[in-house]
């Protein structure tokens, strides 16, 4: 049996380059937004349920409108809770199949809202990415081109670190990525080690 590691953190943790890390020393990397957002292009029963909940204008020559959709969801929780009950459980199906074909002792699911969904009950072991809030804004606003404003409008929707932290198996805190990088080798050490 494959191992699952739920990797999740708030925006600008660097959870993303984190999984990228991982997936350069061979470890099978589900990156759940990236899929989460095919599905909701190729996957006709969810594309149905979307245009149902937000009408033809969610989807623009063929692509999901995300502005559009976004600009509800932000504005109307019941939307956003809506949403994710069409999609999440469209990629913990898709995410079924996917770790059965994996051979490597463990795979990466990487989650944006892995304890706030209670997603961290479905993993074997959870990794949370950390880093000082100032550090997060800067990194987002530099990825993004965004202001602090929008920044901290994103991270208002998100849990703090200090709700995570007490639910994380691991907590990496990512400031110094050379620091960073030689704690992904002891973890990857330690998950090939894990027991079934």
């Amino acid at each position: 049996m494959t191992n699952i590691i739920g990797l999740t953190g708030g925006i600008g943790s660097g959870k993303s380059r984190v999984a990228k890390a991982f997936l350069a020393l061979g470890v099978p990397c589900y990156i759940a937004d990236m899929e989460a957002k095919k599905i909701m292009v190729e996957n006709a029963v969810v594309k149905k349920k979307i245009i149902t909940l937000f009408g033809e204008k969610a989807y623009a020559n063929k692509e999901l409108n995300r502005a559009f959709i976004g600009d509800i969801v932000f504005k109307n929780p019941e939307k956003l809770t809506a949403l994710n009950g069409i999609v999440h459980p469209a990629v913990a199906e898709h995410f079924t199949h996917w770790v059965a074909l994996q051979t490597f002792p463990y795979v990466i699911k990487e989650v944006a809202i892995l304890f706030e969904t209670g997603g961290h009950v479905h993993v074997n072991k959870s990794l949370l990415i950390t880093a000082p809030k100032e550090l997060r804004i800067q990194r987002v606003m530099e990825r993004d081109g965004c202001t602090e404003e929008e920044v901290l409008a994103r991270m208002a929707s998100q849990w703090e670190d200090e709700q995570r932290i007490p639910l994380a198996d691991y907590v990496l805190n990512n400031i110094d990525w050379k620091i960073t990088l030689q704690q992904i080798e002891l973890l990857h050490g330690r998950f090939l080690s894990l027991e079934d």
